[in-house]
């Protein structure tokens, strides 16, 4: 009994250290699912101002390939966010529908279709001044739907 006394008693006082470490690694990264309907599962991405890097991983859950319905994740100021669709639209789907080297876009995923993921790392300190800032779609005519807002929390 004492055994076990001690070794629940070393097992609490292990995670009050271990705890706050992996709940600080958690509080830096997402997951967002994409679908065919042209929606992501959140229209908020809460970044906490703590994060070095903060890690967003996109899960297309659709079933169409990238031709007919391919999604990405697009940071950039919520103002570009027009510019960055049209010249994509032009660079087309090779470039992942966006221009090579815009300089409007702070971290964009590849176009993934159905059943694909792409992961992307947010550098934080690019969005602690001259936002607001948002993530969208590039896939022509998806900005529409597939949008949402960064707030640093």
């Amino acid at each position: 009994m004492t055994n076990r006394f001690m070794m629940a008693a070393l097992l609490i006082l292990g995670s009050m250290f271990v705890a706050p470490q992996v709940l600080a690694q958690a509080n830096c990264a997402a997951t967002i699912n994409a679908t065919d309907a042209m929606r992501y599962s959140t229209t908020n991405l809460n970044i906490p101002k703590t994060c070095t890097t903060f890690t967003v991983t996109l899960r297309n859950t659709g079933k169409l390939p990238k031709a007919a319905m391919g999604h990405n994740i697009v940071i950039a100021k919520t103002s570009d966010m027009a510019g960055i669709d049209a010249d994509g639209l032009k660079a087309g789907i090779a470039n992942n529908y966006l221009k090579p080297k815009d300089p409007r876009i702070i971290v964009a995923s590849k176009l993934t279709g159905g059943g694909e993921s792409a992961t992307i790392q947010i550098p934080v300190a690019r969005l602690a001044s001259g936002g607001p800032y948002s993530f969208f779609c590039s896939f022509p005519g998806h900005s529409t739907f597939m949008k949402g807002t960064i707030k640093l929390i």
